[in-house]
């Protein structure tokens, strides 16, 4: 999301005591000068939560590792008293969780090394030209496609009056291509199939051999 934009909703959230979630798992990815986090906007502090993951800049998927960043600033009403969410999120992790295990912390941990910088932004270097070539490709094909900018995730729109799932089991059966139907994104994602970027290049280049042929 643009500066622009989420200065609009911190705006928003402020003029009525409103509370944002904001996902920033795909941080790491954005190459533009689209805020990183939300907390460069003036007044975040005190109207955001912000969640953080290692999964896919790190590819810790499956190993679940994440963080939550509540600020100090961040004040709720909590049985008639106001009171800072930072601290009420506290004693909740401390009731109700044992938190990560800690080889999956050393792991992480890790990636703040100099090594560990290195490493991984070469890993993001490497998703996002797979991105790239995916997305130049898609679109040399005849397909319309958003996203692979700031993003290993790419739309492609499926033919008039094709919905996500018809599109999907057409692509699966005819290219054995495994792809994403848009519907489980919501009403609005059922003209579209998801692509990832999270595959070896060969993948990527044998995925728009297929989808070639079926052209």
């Amino acid at each position: 999301m643009g500066r622009e934009n989420l200065t609009k909703w911190v705006r928003y959230a402020r003029e009525h005591q409103a509370i944002i979630l904001f996902d920033a798992a795909y941080e790491a990815f954005i190459t533009s000068d689209a805020p990183r986090s939300i907390y460069e906007i003036d007044g975040a502090k005190e109207v955001a939560v912000e969640f953080r993951s290692f999964s896919k800049s790190a590819g810790f998927t499956g190993l679940r590792c994440s963080y939550t960043v509540i600020p100090h600033a961040l004040k709720v009403r909590d049985a008639g008293k106001i009171q800072s969410l930072n601290q009420l999120w506290k004693r909740r992790l401390d009731t109700k969780s044992n938190g990560v295990s800690y080889p999956i912390q050393k792991a992480a941990e890790a990636l703040y090394t100099q090594t560990g910088k290195r490493a991984l932004q070469e890993t993001i270097e490497s998703y996002s030209q797979r991105a790239k070539i995916l997305l130049e490709g898609l679109r040399k094909i005849g397909y319309s496609v958003y996203g692979g900018l700031d993003s290993p995730y790419l739309w492609c729109k499926t033919p008039p009056k094709i919905r996500s799932w018809e599109f999907f089991d057409f692509v699966l059966e005819n290219a054995h291509v495994v792809t994403v139907p848009g519907f489980g994104f919501g009403c609005s994602g059922d003209s579209f199939i998801r692509f990832s970027a999270f595959a070896e290049r060969d993948a990527i280049e044998q995925t728009l051999s297929r989808f070639k042929a079926l052209a």
